[in-house]
């Protein structure tokens, strides 16, 4: 299994946050249909927020990540900066 944490910060991000919750139904459908998917969580932090993607392996991570950066890009009317991203193999889920 391997993650993926992308955060979420600076101008723009509180507004992604608010779409993403707007538009919780569409985000699965684009997330959850990345080969290998296990599992997706989304929190609020600060003026930001994290979003946490698990999938079978690395390929799955970094598909997640292309589709959520073309989502973004697609649907965020406010500017978003990049995410801070940290991944690696997951050794533990319950």
């Amino acid at each position: 299994m391997y993650a993926v944490v992308r955060k979420y910060s600076g101008p723009g991000a509180s507004e992604l946050f608010d779409l993403i919750d707007q538009r919780s139904d569409e985000v699965k459908e684009v997330i959850a249909g990345t080969p290998g998917f296990i599992s997706y969580t989304a929190f609020r932090e600060g003026d930001g927020g994290t979003t946490v993607t698990s999938c079978q392996d690395k390929a799955g991570v970094d598909e997640s990540s292309r589709r959520a950066a073309d989502w973004i890009s697609e649907n965020a009317t406010a500017s978003v900066e990049p995410p801070e991203i940290t991944e690696g193999s997951a050794f533990l889920q319950f």
